[in-house]
């Protein structure tokens, strides 16, 4: 079992410190007391939380696709030359960055503060785990 502290659990959350206690406090989240009397959470009940509380927001694109990893968001940069550009986004917590062609960009009309979906398609997905990550 990963045992998380209420401070990473509000990072990953992206809420405060005192939102994850008061969900401790109405049974939202279940917490146990180390010996050292700091607080942690189960990192699989705290993931059937942040599961439960995601909200996509609406994807104005409204198109099929056999691509599940859509993130909806603000462009919030465009750095362009004459045949490549780069366009940044922010998604929620999250900044994504695609590279694509100076025609495409104009194609798509992109400029700060569009909406756009970003969409990925891998087959390669890198996942990597802290050093020293607390598991039972």
């Amino acid at each position: 079992m990963t045992l998380i502290r209420v401070s990473e659990a509000a990072r990953f959350l992206g809420v405060s410190d005192d939102t994850v206690r008061r969900w401790l406090d109405n049974g939202t989240l279940k917490g146990h007391k180390e010996a050292n009397g700091r607080i942690v959470i189960d990192g699989m009940d705290l993931a059937a939380l942040a599961k439960s509380q995601s909200q996509l927001p609406d994807d104005p694109t409204n198109v099929g696709s056999s691509a599940r990893n859509r993130f909806v968001g603000l462009v919030t940069t465009v750095v362009m030359d004459t045949v490549m550009a780069q366009v940044e986004m922010q998604c929620g917590p999250f900044r994504v960055v695609s590279l694509m062609s100076s025609e495409a960009v104009r194609d798509l009309g992109l400029e700060p503060g569009s909406v756009a979906t970003a969409v990925v398609k891998s087959t390669n997905v890198i996942i990597e785990v802290p050093q020293g990550s607390k598991t039972l």
